[in-house]
């Protein structure tokens, strides 16, 4: 990031000062699927909102440049083919598995970033996660095996981008593993993952 970008990116309001209230124990867990996606520096992992700080414009350009949304209309097809086919469709032609968890950590990406560009309340934001919880919790046990379907469903993404380098992509697989294995590791108190485990969905929901 150039140090003018930068600049007035520190200007804009940090999005716990719009957001104030801290998620609960479900809301994190819920937000803590699109966290595989969110590699920027600037991207927040811990709030509804998916930046550290309030940039509507920087949503509304991602999900017309990635995904062709530029409506309502746009977002409720795209939320509503990831939810029921996705790109699982497709690997488990391949690979004869159906790794929900690709779908998943995108379609929650798409869903907060159009609250933040205000295609989605927060209320209808919320709705849109929780909708996906139910297939989740029957389908994985674990925040690893959740990141192990995730990365099955990008080689598949990847293998059917033809003339695509891995250079050319948001993030090179190496990127991708690497975030990863950072999201994993006990170590990392930042993790959304250590701040709230897979099972905490299962448990009655608590502030934080």
């Amino acid at each position: 990031m150039r140090l003018s970008s930068m600049w007035r990116w520190r200007r804009r309001a940090r999005a716990e000062r719009e957001y104030p209230v801290p998620l609960s124990a479900h809301q994190l867990w819920m937000v803590s699927l699109s966290a595989p996606v969110s590699r920027d520096r600037n991207a927040s992992r811990t709030t509804l909102y998916p930046f550290t700080r309030i940039d509507h414009d920087s949503a509304r350009r991602w999900l017309a440049e990635q995904w062709e949304i530029t409506s309502r209309d746009d977002l409720a097809r795209r939320l509503d083919g990831l939810a029921r086919s996705g790109y699982r469709a497709r690997a488990r032609q391949v690979l004869g598995v159906s790794p929900l968890a690709w779908d998943a950590a995108l379609y929650v990406d798409i869903s907060r970033r159009g609250f933040g560009c205000g295609m989605l309340t927060e209320t209808e934001a919320w709705t849109a996660l929780k909708n996906i919880v139910p297939a989740l919790v029957g389908t994985y046990a674990s925040w690893q095996e959740y990141a192990d379907h995730y990365l099955l469903g990008r080689q598949v993404w990847r293998d059917n981008l033809k003339g695509v380098s891995d250079g050319d992509l948001p993030a090179p697989q190496a990127a991708a593993d690497t975030h990863l294995r950072s999201l994993l590791d006990p170590a990392n108190r930042a993790s959304p993952w250590n701040l709230d485990p897979w099972d905490a969905i299962g448990r009655p929901d608590r502030a934080r």
